[in-house]
């Protein structure tokens, strides 16, 4: 017993840190990613076959019409507006604003698998929190911040703008998101994540930063085409949420039986016994790494890992300094 209870303690200082009990989710612990989305650094790195193909965020002339006024010399002659050159039988030429502003998209999944958490925080939670961080981050970069947060149930859209109202407005519908997802009875324990993936599709405008937040238990086919359908004309950054008790069981000194529950599905696990140890651990490497192989087939920009099991931060900052 004395060997946990200083695993307890730091559980219980990580959590006090994080202003969460590590099961809801609340709007203290979201507003405070603000300020740690002033030290962290996401910055896109190139990766294999997307080098020199990285979308500008800087979208350029020609996307945001601006004016019409009367032709200069040294103006192009391909933005002349004929129409009004006509009408006013004088030559006239389009003005152009270069859109500097770049949609986000955080797309955050709330269904009931994501209700799960062995350590620190549900995978929901974690969800939530690195939902927000993305959220601060975009907005203090100058994008325009828009999401989609779905459970087994139902899913809030938000277009993408500007100010931290769009923040603010993203926070509250992860929130109840989650709050929705824990009152779910048994029989609606489902995901819509290819649904949800395809809407998605349609909400992200080409040269958009995409973020899907997901642990992708129940990535299909159809999803797999949404996701990669939408890596061809945006920057797509799929986030795994995961917990240590999904890639293997706790070590005990004494063999235990444990019951393992998915909410529909109980399954008794032998603890502390090598051999089911072993077993476990090869069958759940395996189906990471199936799930791992499908995520790469959609070529995203990156494939990021995230614990459930560690605080947001110091996860980050390894993340994005490597």
């Amino acid at each position: 017993m004395w060997r946990r209870q200083p695993i307890q303690s730091q559980v219980n200082e990580a959590l006090a840190v994080l202003q969460t009990d590590g099961v809801r989710l609340t709007m203290p612990e979201l507003l405070a990613y603000r300020e740690q989305s002033r030290h962290l650094s996401f910055s896109l790195k190139p990766k294999g076959y997307l080098a020199g193909n990285f979308l500008s965020r800087s979208k350029g002339r020609g996307m945001e019409f601006d004016e019409v006024r009367q032709y200069q010399h040294g103006d192009d002659v391909r933005s002349i507006d004929w129409r009004v050159t006509a009408r006013t039988g004088k030559p006239h030429t389009k003005l152009f604003r270069e859109e500097l502003e770049r949609p986000v998209l955080i797309a955050c999944d709330m269904s009931p698998t994501m209700n799960f958490g062995s350590r620190l925080l549900f995978k929901s939670v974690q969800a939530g929190h690195l939902a927000a961080l993305l959220a601060w981050q975009s907005v203090g970069s100058g994008d325009r911040l828009g999401g989609l947060v779905f459970n087994s149930q139902q899913h809030v859209e938000l277009k993408p703008a500007s100010r931290q109202k769009a923040v603010l407005t993203f926070l509250h519908a992860l929130i109840e998101g989650h709050d929705e997802n824990r009152d779910i009875q048994q029989d609606f324990l489902f995901s819509n994540l290819s649904a949800n993936l395809s809407r998605l599709r349609v909400l992200a405008k080409p040269g958009s930063l995409v973020y899907v937040i997901s642990d992708f238990y129940s990535l299909d086919e159809d999803g797999l085409n949404s996701l990669s359908q939408i890596a061809r004309h945006c920057e797509l950054v799929c986030c795994q949420v995961t917990d240590p008790l999904e890639h293997s069981l706790p070590l005990s000194a004494t063999r235990l039986v444990a019951n393992l529950t998915n909410g529909q599905q109980t399954q008794q696990v032998l603890i502390g016994d090598n051999k089911s140890q072993l077993t476990y651990k090869r069958a759940r490497l395996s189906q990471h790494n199936v799930l791992q192989d499908r995520l790469k087939q959609i070529r995203a920009r990156q494939i990021v890992q995230i614990s459930a099991a560690e605080p947001l931060a110091k996860q980050l900052e390894a993340i994005w300094t490597r």
